[in-house]
């Protein structure tokens, strides 16, 4: 009984880390569809900090709402 439980538990965290991972990409397709400029450019050669800041909040944020998901 405590092994199909802990299998029960693994499929469903699989499954949501999946779907985490779905969202992720989504949503930064429609980041860098949407922006008009190269993303990678602002952070990497002009060292845009406040873009790495809110793609950072972004990433947080999506990781919060599957944290939720998972949890119940």
């Amino acid at each position: 009984m405590n092994e199909y439980n802990l299998l029960t538990h693994l499929k469903s965290a699989a499954v949501f880390s999946l779907l985490g991972m779905v969202l992720f990409a989504l949503a930064w397709g429609i980041i860098v569809k949407v922006t008009p400029f190269s993303i990678r450019k602002e952070i990497e050669v002009d060292h845009n900090t406040s873009l790495a800041i809110i793609l950072g909040a972004v990433i947080l944020g999506l990781a919060i709402i599957v944290a939720a998901a998972i949890h119940g």
